[in-house]
C-alpha cells in the first residue's frame, strides 16, 4: 500500500501524460519524457515506478498501453468507482455536469440534498433526500463520497457517510472534519487555494516592479 500522497499524485499526472502522449501516436515512453511532462526530474520517474514495482528497459523504455494499464491497476481505476455526492448547491452541480469523471473510470451515481426543492429522480444523476443516502450505499456498495455542502452542515454530512459505510471522502467545505472511525478524507478548500494563487501573483508583481526600479 501507498502511503505517500505525493508519490499517488505523481503516478496519476504520469497516467494522463501517457493518455497524451499515446494520442499524438507515441507507443514507447522514457522516463525523460514523463519527467518533461510533469516537472520533475528522470530519477525521480524512475523512483516512483521503482517503488510500485513497475520496471522499465534503459535503451527500450516503456510500453505506453503496458504503463496505463499498470498505473490504472495501482490507483484502482481497471474497474469502475461509484460515488455519491452530497450537497445539490453549486460545486455538487458542477460535478455531477462534469463529463470527464466516466473516462477515468469514476461515475457519480446520485447526489443527495436535505432540501427538497433540489431532489429530482430523473435525470442521468438523481439527486434524492439525503434520509435516502444510507439504504443508496449499501445497496451499491459505495465507498467513496464527495461533501459539497456549507461548512455548517459539513460534519453531519460526514458522519452520515462514514456510519452508512463510506470509508473514502473529498470534502470541498472549507472546515476540518473529524470522521467517526477511520477513513481517508482529503479538503479541497477553493478559497484558500486561490488565496494562494493571488498572493504569489501580487508578490512576483512586486518584485518585478522594485526590480525595474
Amino acid at each position: 500500500m501507498i502511503t505517500n500522497k505525493n508519490c499517488i499524485i505523481r503516478l496519476s499526472r504520469y497516467k494522463n501524460a501517457l493518455y497524451r502522449l499515446r494520442e499524438s501516436g507515441a507507443v514507447k515512453v522514457f522516463s525523460n519524457n514523463l519527467a518533461d511532462a510533469i516537472g520533475v526530474l528522470p530519477s525521480q520517474v524512475r523512483k516512483d515506478f521503482s517503488f510500485v514495482g513497475i520496471s522499465g528497459n534503459k535503451r527500450g523504455g516503456y510500453q505506453i498501453d503496458v504503463l496505463i494499464g499498470k498505473l490504472n491497476s495501482i490507483l484502482g481505476k481497471d474497474e469502475l468507482q461509484k460515488v455519491i455526492v452530497v450537497g445539490a448547491g453549486n460545486i455538487g452541480t458542477a460535478l455531477m455536469k462534469y463529463n470527464g469523471f466516466e473516462k477515468e473510470g469514476i461515475k457519480i451515481l446520485a447526489c443527495f440534498d436535505i432540501d427538497p426543492r433540489k431532489c429530482r429522480r430523473s435525470g442521468k444523476i438523481p439527486v434524492l433526500p439525503l434520509k435516502e443516502l444510507k439504504d443508496f450505499v449499501i445497496a451499491h456498495k459505495i465507498k467513496i463520497g464527495v461533501i459539497a455542502v456549507p461548512d455548517s452542515a459539513a460534519q453531519a454530512a460526514l458522519d452520515i457517510m462514514i456510519a452508512s459505510g463510506i470509508s473514502g471522502v473529498l470534502n470541498f467545505a472549507p472546515i476540518a472534519l473529524k470522521p467517526q472511525r477511520e477513513a481517508v478524507i482529503n479538503n479541497v478548500n477553493l478559497e484558500l487555494e486561490l488565496e494562494s494563487v493571488i498572493y504569489f501573483v501580487n508578490a512576483r508583481a512586486k518584485t518585478e516592479r522594485g526590480s525595474a526600479i
